[in-house]
């Protein structure tokens, strides 16, 4: 059992003092025999690019192990160290922690001897901000030395079912789908489609009348929409910002980023995925690559496990509970998260090597309000098949002309699920995923626009695999529409809220946004029983009844929405350079009837079960994810980051502390400084 360190040995209470040793933290390194002197000069003219400590530089450099730096610590502040793994912290001070706070500054309340709480920390300098998140009241404070990693692992499992209720509930409930999405929330959408039915059962030309009437309206809206994305993909970009910016943006530290990378059954993919991760170019110190998956995923555990991982990868296991969601799991995840940037990748993903280094980049230069970067997607299997060609259309005139005409109008930017990078801040402002959510990214777009936040997109560009069964595809967009229409419905409960966060034009852009798709979608069926019954019995009766030229106005509206979405199309290919798609676009009207079908299997959801999750198989494109991986690697100079290694030059294992706390203990005041 861990000994306590002993209260009699401290200064008086009322001031106490905390001193460092004179010698810097280099020269303790030096003294223990651990690191050179030329290493030292090297790692001191490379800090100040870097932005780290020089400890977190050296460890990250493979100079010195973690244990070196930790035991150098200890002696440079006189502290002990402490193992909350193998002498776990009192479950009773856990409990009035910020724990949230605690994953940030890397410390936890260990264990009270009389009137003294002792602090694990793993940075001396976070005292103050530790005694605060760790919640003890008018208790002393004492601090002892800890492994970040062995602190968060503690709180893991200490605090787990917290932390999970906290990824459940990290946003707001009034902005939520879990505040309708029980039994009585969803009676609307039961009596909606009662409704239809009946209609068309009793009076089917009013109910084919008011669905002509809102395509109309949805279709115009639409085809306005995209008309000006197109309009605006001719013009030239605004001026970018002033080259006074650019340099003073250069001279910054480059910040800490951390990549969130949710798995679930992914084995297939892993190791394109690693090696997708180590092309990225930006400093490995800096990268915080946190692989997350489900605790009882043992697949992907004994996969991971199997696996040397490099240095700044790490595997983080979201606890069982509901919903069980990728929006959930990132939410755990996002405490642990160390860098100031979040962002986020699927397991299929080969991403452009320069993309981290082109966000950090944007967001240096973009003005506070910027909170998200989102690159743009395309394919790397739209040889596989026509449906694959056809997506890639799809992507291709969403990421490259519509995406960015809607953040030039100032709408709200629906985000895609992946290659999306925010400001921490900003990010945990909002309330991060809802956890309830199918198409948590849509949804987060929408709040942050509702808080003020902007979206820039930038040009570098995601490779994924292209969703190429039919049968996988619907069940993909199924999720996607049932979240839209979710998004919509949480919202509009307060359209005049709405309406006030968003102003006019992000008001209409939020109808057409999530609404437009669904609907042209929902009413296919609907116009082909109209053109059929038009084609065989000839205009029925109500048609007649209807307003004079609102039928030539709807026919009119079909036909010039097609030539818009042609010219999109046209008009992505160009920009993206695939021009060898364009036979593709005759396959389109095929395209077209899956999209009907996955429509109305995500209403039909939506009313019976709005959570659930249709998880998209990735790997089924062996070879062209081998292919996109090889071209990936080939893109980047690749220089793996050297292993830490302890001084009999074999690779470092962090041991085990010492149950106890093995130094002089230091105490400190709630008033003294940290410094």
């Amino acid at each position: 059992m861990a000994q306590a360190p002993d209260p009699a040995a401290t200064r008086p209470a009322e001031r106490p003092i905390v001193r460092r040793s004179p010698k810097r933290l280099g020269e303790i390194l030096i003294g223990a025999g651990v690191l050179t002197r030329a290493r030292l000069l090297k790692l001191l003219a490379a800090q100040p690019e870097s932005g780290l400590r020089l400890g977190e530089l050296a460890v990250a450099e493979g100079c010195v192990s973690a244990k070196d730096v930790r035991n150098a610590v200890a002696r440079q502040w006189s502290m002990g160290e402490v193992d909350p793994l193998r002498a776990p912290p009192d479950p009773a001070l856990l409990a009035n922690c910020d724990v949230g706070a605690c994953l940030r500054i890397g410390c936890l309340p260990w264990r009270r001897v009389g009137d003294t709480v002792v602090i694990a920390l793993a940075e001396p300098d976070a005292m103050r901000a530790a005694q605060t998140a760790c919640g003890i009241g008018p208790a002393r404070p004492a601090f002892a030395l800890a492994d970040l990693a062995m602190i968060r692992e503690a709180l893991a499992r200490g605090l787990r079912e917290r932390l999970a209720r906290r990824a459940a509930s990290r946003t707001p409930s009034a902005l939520s789908v879990r505040s309708w999405s029980d039994r009585s929330g969803r009676g609307a959408l039961v009596f909606l489609a009662a409704f239809v039915a009946a209609g068309l059962v009793f009076g089917a030309g009013g109910v084919f009348a008011a669905i002509l009437i809102w395509s109309v309206v949805c279709n115009l809206a639409t085809m306005l929409v995209r008309s000006a994305a197109l309009i605006l993909s001719l013009l030239p970009k605004r001026g970018g910002p002033s080259a006074s910016l650019i340099r003073l943006s250069r001279f910054r530290p480059p910040p800490r980023v951390s990549v969130l990378v949710p798995l679930y059954k992914e084995t297939a993919v892993i190791d394109p995925l690693l090696t997708a991760l180590t092309a990225l170019d930006y400093p490995a110190a800096l990268l915080d690559i946190i692989l997350v998956i489900e605790e009882d995923d043992l697949p992907m555990r004994n996969a991971l496990a199997a696996r040397q991982l490099p240095t700044h990868v790490r595997v983080l296991a979201a606890p069982l509970g509901a919903p069980r969601t990728k929006p959930r799991a990132m939410n755990y995840a996002l405490d642990f998260t160390l860098g100031e940037i979040v962002g986020i990748y699927d397991a299929e993903d080969q991403p452009d090597p320069g993309q981290i280094r082109a966000v950090v980049d944007e967001f240096a230069e973009a003005p506070p309000q910027i909170a998200c970067v989102q690159a743009r997607l395309g394919y790397y299997n739209t040889a596989q098949n026509w449906l694959a060609r056809c997506f890639a259309i799809e992507y291709a005139s969403w990421f490259d002309v519509l995406l960015p005409g809607i953040q030039r109008l100032g709408m709200p930017v629906p985000l895609g699920g992946t290659s999306v990078f925010f400001r921490r801040r900003a990010l945990e402002e909002a309330g991060a995923w809802d956890a309830h959510n199918v198409t948590e990214d849509a949804d987060l777009g929408m709040r942050l626009a509702r808080l003020g936040y902007k979206t820039r997109v930038i040009a570098s560009t995601t490779l994924e695999e292209a969703n190429c069964r039919p049968s996988a595809w619907i069940k993909q967009r199924s999720r996607w529409l049932k979240g839209f229409v979710a998004t919509w419905i949480t919202h509009m409960r307060d359209a005049r809220g709405l309406w006030a966060e968003l102003g006019p034009m992000g008001f209409f852009g939020f109808q057409v946004i999530l609404l437009g798709g669904a609907t042209a979608y929902l009413s296919l069926p609907f116009l082909w029983l109209l053109w059929a019954s038009i084609a065989i019995w000839g205009s029925p009766s109500w048609i007649a009844a209807m307003p004079a030229g609102l039928l030539d106005v709807f026919w009119l509206s079909l036909v010039a929405g097609q030539i818009v979405m042609l010219g999109v199309a046209l008009r992505a290919l160009a920009v993206t350079g695939q021009r060898r798609l364009l036979p593709a676009i005759f396959y389109l009207p095929l395209y077209w009837p899956l999209g009907a079908v996955a429509a109305w299997r995500a209403v039909i959801e939506l009313a019976r079960a709005p959570l659930k999750w249709h998880k998209t198989q990735h790997g089924i494109s062996g070879r062209y994810m081998a292919r996109a991986a090889e071209t990936t690697q080939a893109r980047a100079t690749v220089t793996p980051q050297p292993p830490a290694l302890d001084r009999g030059g074999r690779r470092a294992r962090d041991p085990d502390a010492a149950q106890k706390v093995t130094g002089p203990t230091v105490w400190h005041s709630r008033t003294r400084r940290s410094d």
